[in-house]
């Protein structure tokens, strides 16, 4: 450090705020932080909302003007095989401070670049009836679908899903991305098919998921059996095994195969991260992947034609920490970057 040096950075921050920022990608961040000069809102005031987006519950009611993203909540978990619980993800997702607004590898700043609200929950009319709830759920995200909007999702057991894909895939249907313990292709059990071990079968025979563009990442555990489907339907499996084996670049270049320049939804259940990292959740399954390497995955397919998403599984009440809405909520920002630039090519 020469005197010179010193001079130089005493006249440029010697009396400057936390928004004087020169690099232009810092300081779209920057100014959605600091709006009165070097001010800033504490993270932990204020009503939560799922990435601290701006809450309009009315927004359905009012055609979701003005939105490119919707961020929803999904609170029904009448669709769970073991524990249950999920029906307070939504909530325990959005209680989760300073996600965003920057993301460091991206270089992006998805609040500043799009337009993005919390519109809430999805309103259900029976909090006991499962084909009612799907009924609800397909309805609400048709709305959004046909305004143009990007959903994402924060449930809510994986049973979801199907609902949502039976509106984001019903002018055509989607490839995905779905990161999981479990490949959720089985059949009807115990006599519902809207269980949440099951939502990609029926997506596919509904004809809104093409089970050739489909991926299912970190799958493993003892129930395997009940997924053939998976495989039968064209439908590429990587084991949690396997992704350790080829490694986070061979898994995302395949990904990018798989679904190609098409529509494509990211579905991502909590468990498929090690319980280590997400205890709370409804099916544990122990020798899971760790944070690093979802997102690692999820950066990897930034530029595809994202055209929805969905966080699912997190039940708060089993996790003592909140590391599993941590990472949930995470995992949300980086949907959000994918859509940020869908949206960008759009325009």
């Amino acid at each position: 450090m020469t005197p010179d040096k010193l001079a130089a950075l005493r006249a440029r921050y010697t009396a400057t705020g936390g928004a004087d920022i020169d690099d232009p990608d810092f300081r779209k961040a920057a100014s959605l932080q600091f709006s009165d000069g070097d001010r800033r809102k504490w993270p932990f005031s204020d009503p939560a909302t799922l990435l601290d987006a701006p809450f309009r519950p009315t927004a359905a009611d009012e055609g979701f003007a003005d939105l490119d993203v919707a961020l929803v909540g999904v609170p029904m978990d009448l669709g769970v095989t073991n524990r249950a619980g999920a029906r307070l993800g939504p909530r325990a997702v959005r209680a989760v401070e300073r996600i965003g607004p920057y993301e460091h590898v991206l270089r992006q700043t998805p609040m500043f670049d799009c337009r993005v609200l919390d519109i809430g929950d999805v309103p259900f009319r029976s909090r006991f009836d499962l084909a009612g709830c799907h009924a609800d759920i397909e309805a609400f995200f048709a709305r959004i679908v046909a305004a143009g909007v990007i959903p994402l999702a924060v449930g809510g057991d994986h049973s979801i899903s199907r609902a949502i894909l039976a509106a984001v895939g019903r002018e055509r249907p989607v490839g995905m991305v779905h990161i999981d313990a479990h490949c959720d292709t089985g059949g009807v059990y115990e006599g519902s098919k809207f269980h949440h071990g099951g939502p990609f079968r029926q997506a596919v025979l509904e004809g809104t998921l093409d089970p050739e563009r489909t991926i299912q990442i970190g799958i493993r555990g003892g129930a395997e059996y009940l997924w053939e489907f998976s495989t039968v339907s064209g439908m590429t499996v990587i084991h949690a095994e396997e992704v350790t084996e080829m490694g986070i670049a061979a898994v995302i270049a395949k990904a990018r195969a798989v679904v190609g320049d098409g529509p494509t939804y990211v579905s991502f259940d909590v468990d498929s991260l090690d319980p280590a990292f997400a205890p709370g959740t409804g099916t544990p399954e122990v020798g899971g992947l760790m944070p690093r390497e979802v997102l690692a995955i999820l950066r990897g397919l930034a530029g595809i034609d994202f055209v929805g998403g969905d966080v699912v599984e997190v039940a708060p009440q089993y996790d003592a920490t909140s590391n599993t809405a941590q990472a949930a909520a995470q995992v949300l920002f980086e949907q959000l970057c994918l859509a940020s630039r869908t949206i960008a090519r759009r325009r």
